[in-house]
């Protein structure tokens, strides 16, 4: 679903394209509605809305100042301590798909174990008493050093 800025960009494009039109085309083209009347509205609104959508920098999302993550290149170091982003599923496999095993609380830490496969790491998280051991996306971990950000 489109976003708000989005909607209200493209509606003032539909305003300016009328205003425009009004001033630099002939009256006649006005008069009964016609392919040309039509196409000079929908370019019209598409050119200047996408112009002030663009203008406008809508924001990508609640958390896209939070989303930077670790460096590909930066592989987990064993025994180092992780903070969890936001509530983290720690899971039997690497993949979505793979069965949960827990879920780790936002801010909590865990300990990597040195393995990865892609974004995939294998952590060790203390969760309700008990250790689980498992995989988890690295897209939510951050240094344990690392300053907080405000989620």
């Amino acid at each position: 679903m489109p976003s708000a800025t989005t909607i209200a960009a493209y509606c003032a494009g539909l305003l300016l394209t009328l205003c425009l039109a009004a001033w630099l085309t002939p009256r006649a083209w006005w008069r009964r509605a016609n392919a040309r009347a039509l196409a000079v509205l929908v370019c019209g609104t598409a050119l200047l809305g996408g112009l002030l959508h663009a203008l406008a920098k809508p924001d990508a999302g609640p958390h896209a100042a939070t989303l930077a993550a670790l460096p590909v290149s930066e592989a987990p170091v064993a025994g180092a301590q992780y903070r969890v982003r936001d509530h983290l599923n720690l899971r039997e496999h690497t993949g979505i798909n793979a069965r949960r095993l827990a879920v780790v609380p936002a801010g909590a830490r865990v300990t990597a174990t040195g393995q990865r496969r892609g974004d995939w790491w294998q952590v060790s998280a203390v969760v309700d008493g008990r250790r689980h051991d498992g995989w988890a996306s690295s897209l939510w971990l951050r240094r344990a050093d690392e300053n907080s950000v405000v989620f």
